[in-house]
């Protein structure tokens, strides 16, 4: 069994902005504006976000972590570049 969830592992990639394959515990940085739904926030061009944790996800938002003054959010690979 434990051979199976390694081959899902390895067949489920996330890559940012730039093509670069991002994994958990990497540290990346928001490339846009991102306006943060059901909440007047905006999560600012240039903002690191450390140890961010990849999820699959139905909807592209493959990225969950944390900002410090927004909380818990999940991104779109596709707004970020690794650091």
């Amino acid at each position: 069994k434990e051979a199976a969830t390694q081959e899902e592992d390895v067949e489920f990639t996330v890559k940012d902005s730039n093509g670069a394959t991002l994994r958990s515990g990497d540290d990346v940085t928001i490339i846009k504006d991102l306006k943060v739904k059901g909440s007047s926030s905006v999560v600012k061009v240039g903002t690191k976000i450390k140890n961010i944790r990849l999820v699959e996800s139905a909807d592209d938002h493959n990225i969950d972590c944390k900002i410090t003054g927004v909380g818990a959010i999940k991104i779109t690979p596709k707004f970020v570049k690794k650091s």
